[in-house]
């Protein structure tokens, strides 16, 4: 900047501007001989040391299914936590199914042991029955059962340490209007078991609204999403993205509980595409299912 060729002997500008661009050139100069600062952040990112407070992230849990030492299924599931009690919340068809004959007795979910270190991990067996009585918490109304099932935790056979994120009822919607068909939505979960070995983390889908959301679809307490899922993503949280994120403010709004994909009957499967469309239960039949009851009507 101070050689000759670019003073305004050499440039034919004034002193002044090419004081102003001396003075630019140096503050880029100072600039760079400084440690590198981190970039900011975009809007609606998520900071690394908050990635550990995400309930997207350490919410949810791979569940697996066995008879005895067989191993049966995968699904997905997630925590919920009511009162200082914590469940673990799944598709009721992962826990028991009779038209396809499917009974495990036991569940197993892994779970973080270290926020920092996430493949450090700890596994938990859960017994679906104890006295013959079955463990989880289901609940069925005028259109049937619910597809969906709660299981309480005991939090004294928790691994220590364990990082364990639950969604909680300020989670929930507040009412049916804040959200309308096309709203995008995100989906975490283990679709065909397909995850993030390494360090155990799920793979979101991302989805959207297809039917009137607070409308029970076709008289069933769920609505639906527009979204690629497959075998091994029951039990998923849907979620919605709550903007802006501000301190003390969830960043997600949970709105449903993914079940299974919707498909009409009379599709003809060599003629027709699939419609791509899926079941998700409202989220707020938690409020019930984390009551204390075992089995509710609606």
């Amino acid at each position: 900047m101070f050689d000759s060729i670019n003073k305004p002997d050499a440039t034919g500008e004034s002193e002044q501007v090419w004081s102003g661009r001396r003075d630019a050139w140096e503050r880029g100069h100072d600039s760079q001989q400084s440690p590198m600062a981190a970039p900011a952040r975009p809007p609606g990112g998520i900071a690394a040391n908050e990635r550990a407070q995400d309930e997207a992230i350490f919410g949810v849990t791979r569940v697996l299914t066995f008879a005895g030492v067989k191993s049966l299924t995968s699904a997905s599931g997630f925590f919920f936590e009511r009162d200082g009690r914590l469940f673990l919340i799944t598709s009721r068809h992962v826990l028991f199914d009779a038209p396809t004959g499917h009974a495990p007795d036991r569940i197993e979910i892994q779970l973080h042991t270290d926020a920092h270190d996430l493949t450090q991990l700890s596994t938990l067996s859960i017994l679906l029955h104890r006295d013959g009585l079955s463990q989880w918490h289901h609940a069925r109304d005028g259109g049937g059962e619910v597809d969906v099932a709660a299981i309480e935790l005991d939090r004294t056979a928790m691994p220590a340490g364990c990082v364990v994120r639950a969604f909680q009822p300020r989670h929930l919607a507040v009412g049916f209007d804040l959200f309308e068909v096309g709203d995008r939505l995100a989906v975490p979960g283990f679709p065909l078991g397909f995850f993030d070995t390494v360090h155990h983390l799920p793979v979101v889908r991302q989805a959207s609204i297809a039917s009137c959301y607070g409308v029970r679809f076709q008289g069933l307490g769920y609505f639906l999403t527009d979204a690629r899922m497959h075998r091994g993503s029951s039990g998923s949280p849907v979620l919605a993205r709550i903007e802006p994120v501000t301190p003390g403010r969830p960043r997600w709004c949970l709105l449903g509980v993914h079940s299974s994909r919707m498909d009409m009957a009379s599709r003809d499967a060599a003629q027709d595409e699939s419609l791509g469309l899926n079941c998700a239960w409202y989220a707020d039949v938690l409020m019930t299912l984390t009551s204390g009851a075992s089995h509710i009507d609606l």
